[in-house]
């Protein structure tokens, strides 16, 4: 049996493990936190004490957690994963960093032997769970190949969008602008109704229907309707980091961002008022501004 790593069993990484323990794979993981340590061991998984350990008997180790100094730490720490992974293995970077931090990663990895594919992934904690992700692979053609066992059990669809790190991500800072875009117009589109007297089922069943519909859109609004503001699995602190991330791109490249910063200042205000809280969140804040709130059977 292969053996797989996961480094990282949040929201995310938890889903990953499952779904590769699903496809039989023997799955090895670390995660600093005991509650996500318990349900790593209950789906099946062996507990490691570090990256080193995650890594040492793995074929390929997914990494997801939430920042490019973690994804650092996670690799070249003193307990890292280069510690121990044998050349001809590789890292399957999927978590959301900068593109710049990538190719610094892959610059620092050269010579290692081992290879490492620049893969951020879309589809949040639903398509985590479900082993329905979108990937975004960077990474040389025959890589990809070598490793696409483990990445098709994560996923439902594999874009091969570049052959080099940074690939991945840049094109992952280029979805997140528009998607935090979506957010931020059904959170405004939310409170309008709100304020109008149109009850939440209804703009739900208009909205999914439309030529607006889509998934994060009816997500989000199921979500807003249903009063389901925290524990959903889409923590309002990793929207906001990718915004920051897609901002960044934007400004090295000189490309402005107009809807794209009006989002990040909503989700600003969202994680500012309700830090504790998932995307949806937002609408909130616009709630208490306006007095009104968007329930499925209608505003209060």
């Amino acid at each position: 049996m292969n053996t797989v790593g996961v480094v990282g069993l949040g929201d995310m990484g938890s889903g990953l493990a499952k779904n590769l323990i699903k496809n039989n794979f023997f799955v090895t993981g670390a995660d600093l936190l005991p509650d996500r340590q318990r349900a790593f061991l209950e789906m099946g998984g062996q507990l490691c004490n570090s990256p080193s350990e995650v890594g040492r008997d793995a074929s390929a180790v997914f990494i997801m957690v939430m920042t490019g100094e973690e994804v650092k730490n996670v690799i070249f720490g003193d307990d890292g994963l280069l510690r121990s992974m044998s050349k001809g293995s590789a890292i399957i970077l999927s978590a959301t960093i900068k593109p710049q931090e990538a190719r610094e990663i892959g610059a620092l990895m050269a010579g290692s032997g081992v290879d490492l594919i620049d893969t951020p992934v879309s589809g949040g904690f639903p398509g985590a769970q479900s082993g329905s992700l979108t990937l975004m692979a960077a990474a040389p053609d025959p890589t990809i190949d070598t490793f696409l066992p483990y990445l098709k059990a994560i996923s439902a669809n594999i874009h091969r969008v570049g052959d080099k790190p940074g690939d991945g991500q840049t094109v992952k800072a280029c979805l997140q602008s528009l998607i935090g875009a979506q957010f931020s117009a059904t959170f405004e589109a939310a409170a309008l109704a709100a304020k109008a007297g149109v009850s939440g089922q209804v703009l739900l069943d208009v909205f999914s229907t439309s030529s607006a519909g889509c998934g994060v859109v009816n997500n989000a609004l199921e979500k807003i309707i249903d009063r389901k503001f925290e524990g959903t699995g889409s923590h309002i602190n990793t929207m906001h980091k990718d915004l920051t991330i897609a901002m960044a791109l934007g400004e090295e490249l000189g490309v402005p961002l107009h809807t794209a910063s009006s989002a990040m200042q909503i989700f600003h205000a969202g994680r500012t008022k309700y830090p504790n809280g998932d995307n949806w969140v937002c609408t909130r804040v616009i709630e208490d501004t306006i007095g009104a709130e968007l329930h499925r059977k209608g505003p209060k």
